[in-house]
C-alpha cells in the first residue's frame, strides 16, 4: 500500500511539474526575433563618450539575441541629426537610443514614432515633452553640483572662477546652471568673473580662456559641462602657468592624459556603460509589451504598459588616482570587440 501511494504521489508530482514547464514554454520569451535590431542615434558621432554606451547597449542586445546599430550625424547640428532620425524611422526598427541635441525640435519625430509603434528612449539628454518612453541619465543637476563641490573646495576661499558652456544643448545648460548654483550656495564668497560659449570646440576654448586670463589675472579655477571644451582650457591654462584648475565633466584618452599630467584637475563622469546597458533592457521592454501582465487597465485600454520616465545610472569623479580605469581602449580590448563598428 505504501508503495502504491507513493507511485500516486510521484505521477502526480511529476504531472505538476510537465504542466509547469509547458505553461513556461507557452509564455512569451525574453528574446528577440530574428532580424529585430534597435539604433542609436546621436549627434557628433566620433566623439568618445558614445563609445562605451554604444558598446554596453550592444552587449545587452547580444545577450538577448538582437541586432544594433551605431548612427547620427559627425556635425554639431540638429537638422543633420533630424534627418539622420527620418532615415532610422524609414528602416522601421525595433526601437531608437536617442541623444537629442535640443529637445523641441524633436518632439514631433519621436511622437510620430511611437505612433508607428517605434519605442524612444533618449539618453544623458532629454526632450521631455516627447512621448519618449523613459529617459536614462545620471541627473546633469547632481553632475553640475558634485563639480563645484569639488572645484570649490579645491580653489579656497574667495576665488575667482570661470565657466565654459555651450547654450541650447539641454544637458550642458543643467550642467552649468547647477554648477553656478552650487558655487553661490556652497561658496558664496567665491565670485563668477566671466563665461563664454565655445561649444565643444577646442579651438574656442583656448582663445576664450587666453582672453580670460588677460582680463582676470586673479583667476583660480574654470569649469566646462563637456570634455572637448577642457582640451582648449588646459591648453591654455598650461602657457600661462598651468596655475587656474581645470573641472570638466565627461572624459576620453587625451583628457584623461591630461588628468594623469596636472594640466587638468578632475572630471565628473556619468557611468555610460550602465546609460546604455539599461537604455536597451527599457527599450526592449517598450517594444514588447506581449511579456508584462501588468495590474493595471493597461492591457484594457490597450495601451503599453511599460513606462519609465527617468533612470539615473550615476557618475564618478575621476582624479589622478582613478584615471586609467575610464580608458576607452583599454576597456575594448578587454571586451574583445570592434567598438563603434559593429
Amino acid at each position: 500500500m505504501k508503495k502504491i501511494t507513493a507511485l500516486l504521489a510521484s505521477l502526480l508530482l511529476a504531472g505538476s511539474f510537465t504542466s509547469t514547464v509547458s505553461a513556461a514554454d507557452d509564455a512569451p520569451q525574453f528574446r528577440c526575433k530574428p532580424g529585430e535590431t534597435y539604433y542609436m542615434n546621436v549627434m557628433v558621432t566620433g566623439v568618445e563618450y558614445w563609445f562605451p554606451v554604444y558598446e554596453m547597449f550592444k552587449q545587452a542586445a547580444h545577450q538577448l539575441g538582437c541586432k544594433t546599430v551605431y548612427g547620427g550625424t559627425p556635425a554639431y547640428d540638429v537638422n543633420q541629426q533630424l534627418s539622420s532620425f527620418e532615415q532610422i524611422l524609414a528602416q522601421k526598427p525595433a526601437g531608437i537610443f536617442l541623444h537629442p541635441m535640443n529637445p523641441d525640435p524633436f518632439i514631433e519625430p519621436i511622437n510620430r514614432a511611437a505612433e508607428m509603434g517605434i519605442p524612444v528612449v533618449t539618453f544623458a539628454a532629454d526632450s521631455p515633452n516627447s512621448k519618449r518612453v523613459a529617459y536614462i541619465t545620471s541627473d546633469n543637476f547632481r553632475e553640475g553640483k558634485a563639480a563645484a563641490d569639488e572645484l570649490g573646495k579645491a580653489m579656497g576661499k574667495g576665488a575667482e572662477f570661470a565657466v565654459l558652456e555651450n547654450p541650447g544643448q539641454d544637458n550642458h545648460d543643467r550642467r552649468v546652471t547647477a554648477f553656478i548654483n552650487e558655487m553661490k550656495a556652497a561658496f558664496p564668497d567665491s565670485k563668477l568673473v566671466a563665461r563664454a560659449a565655445t561649444n565643444q570646440d577646442p579651438s574656442k576654448a583656448y582663445n576664450a580662456v587666453l582672453s580670460m586670463l588677460q582680463a582676470n589675472p586673479n583667476l583660480k579655477g574654470i569649469f566646462m559641462p563637456e570634455a572637448s571644451s577642457a582640451i582648449g582650457a588646459a591648453q591654455a591654462v598650461a602657457e600661462n602657468g598651468g596655475k587656474v584648475k581645470v573641472m570638466t565633466v565627461d572624459v576620453n584618452a587625451k583628457v584623461l592624459d591630461m588628468i594623469k599630467s596636472g594640466q587638468v584637475f578632475g572630471a565628473i563622469n556619468p557611468n555610460q556603460g550602465i546609460q546604455g546597458y539599461m537604455g536597451f533592457m527599457t527599450l526592449f521592454l517598450a517594444a514588447h509589451p506581449e511579456l508584462i501582465d501588468p495590474m493595471n487597465d493597461a492591457k484594457r485600454n490597450g495601451t503599453n504598459p511599460f513606462a519609465f520616465p527617468i533612470l539615473d545610472n550615476g557618475y564618478a569623479v575621476v582624479t589622478k588616482d582613478n584615471a586609467d580605469d575610464f580608458r576607452w581602449d583599454a576597456y575594448l580590448k578587454r571586451r574583445g570587440t570592434k567598438g563603434i563598428n559593429e
